[in-house]
């Protein structure tokens, strides 16, 4: 039996002990998770501090560093999340429906686990977390697999919270981290068939696509966000500023961060160098096409491939289009099916925008930094699902769930 095959043993069994524990019990586990995040802070910040100097040495870009960083702030951040989990109701023993049949047989259908949750995932500490409160919550022992990015971080959030839960009762297995972060780890967990349940990668699309293209177990595929913000004719042109500003640069290394603002002709002459204003103060790049660069001197090509790119930094693709179905032309094209904005007080324009943009999340004058677990008041998220089977969208508590049916009879045979 290799490592890996021991490590998922170890979390089937502790599986069927907590798939059998009660609401309080997880609770109390979640919140001793909380308190020793906090008294143990210092040492959780250290261990950041050996991630972030690697991370500089290795050339790490300043937007990715960002999302490895972990301060009291964030922290606190963090336990606020576990806390928000262990107060949402327990989505395990919901019942989804039934009924009596003819023969007086009675079909209960109810909300289970799913057993052993594998969660791959890169330089984010704080989905160590987030993905174990939500496994435990929802009853599911996880094995997390975290990037070598985030070994120090990871490998002390994971310690901490083994130790919390087995001093609330449970067993410490219920946590598992893969701490070998070579790539045959990766490829390992990826065919733990026997084991793992379900595998959720989450990170960028690269580890995305080689998780669905490898896996040999059930994948529910998250997280590449090639989010557009398109502007129409009508837009009020301080809100659609206020909404691009916000959807780029509010925190531009994560997944439902826009990539690239479209513009409707009428208003581009006007709007284009507001916006480029706006966007400068924090430091944008823009690319754009050519109609763009007629208005904007200075602004670099656009490429196809700019188009299609999920940058994760501080850099916008700019297109100028003819109109809402130009608009939504080009995000059917480009778009990863996570977050989609139209800006406009054009009602049948923004209900044709929600109808046929084929999108996770579709929004009408609002940022697409919404797309979030917390925000859709689902507590903290495993990832946002940009498939549609088995989940989509900010995966919570119950997305991390299945079904069975409990048939009750009284000797009737068939």
């Amino acid at each position: 039996m290799t490592d890996m095959q021991k490590l998922g043993e170890r979390a089937k069994q502790a599986s069927y002990t907590l798939a059998a524990a009660n609401a309080g019990l997880k609770n109390t586990a979640l919140y001793a998770i909380g308190t020793q995040l906090t008294k143990r802070c210092d040492e959780i910040i250290a261990a950041n501090a050996e991630d972030i100097v690697a991370a500089r040495e290795n050339g790490m870009s300043d937007a990715m560093i960002d999302r490895l960083t972990l301060t009291k702030e964030r922290l606190n951040g963090i336990v606020s999340a576990v806390n928000s989990v262990a107060m949402m109701d327990d989505p395990v023993g919901e019942v989804l429906g039934g009924a009596t049949r003819p023969n007086g047989i009675r079909i209960v259908k109810t909300r289970v686990p799913m057993g052993v949750i594998g969660i791959i995932f890169e330089a984010r500490p704080n989905v160590t977390v987030d993905a174990a409160a939500l496994c435990l919550k929802s009853g599911n022992a996880c094995i997390l697999r975290g990037g070598k990015e985030a070994i120090y971080s990871n490998t002390a959030l994971a310690n901490i919270m083994r130790d919390a839960i087995a001093q609330a009762g449970l067993p410490a297995d219920c946590i598992l981290l893969v701490e070998d972060t070579s790539r045959e780890s990766a490829n390992e967990m990826m065919r733990l068939s026997g084991y793992l349940d379900v595998l959720i990668p989450r990170g960028g699309a690269g580890l995305i696509r080689a998780v669905v293209q490898n896996a040999t177990v059930p994948v529910i595929e998250t997280g590449t966000g090639n989010c557009h913000v398109y502007v129409d004719y009508n837009a009020d042109l301080t809100m659609a500023t206020d909404i691009i500003v916000n959807a780029k640069t509010q925190r531009p290394s994560v997944c439902n961060a826009a990539e690239t603002l479209l513009v409707h002709k009428d208003i581009a002459e006007k709007f284009l160098p507001q916006a480029a204003q706006a966007l400068a103060k924090k430091h944008v790049k823009l690319l754009g096409c050519e109609r763009t660069r007629a208005i904007l001197k200075g602004v670099a090509p656009a490429t196809q491939e700019d188009y299609a790119t999920e940058f994760l930094d501080y850099i916008l693709a700019v297109r100028v289009v003819d109109n809402v179905d130009d608009a939504i032309a080009h995000i059917t094209r480009y778009s990863t099916r996570h977050s989609e904005c139209i800006v406009t007080r054009d009602y049948e324009n923004s209900q044709k925008f929600m109808q046929r943009v084929d999108a996770a999340a579709v929004y009408v004058n609002a940022s697409t930094r919404f797309t979030d677990g917390g925000e859709f008041g689902f507590g903290a998220e495993i990832g946002i699902s940009t498939q549609k089977l088995h989940a989509r969208g900010p995966m919570g508590l119950r997305e991390m769930t299945t079904y069975k049916y409990l048939v009750y009879g009284e000797g009737q045979i068939r």
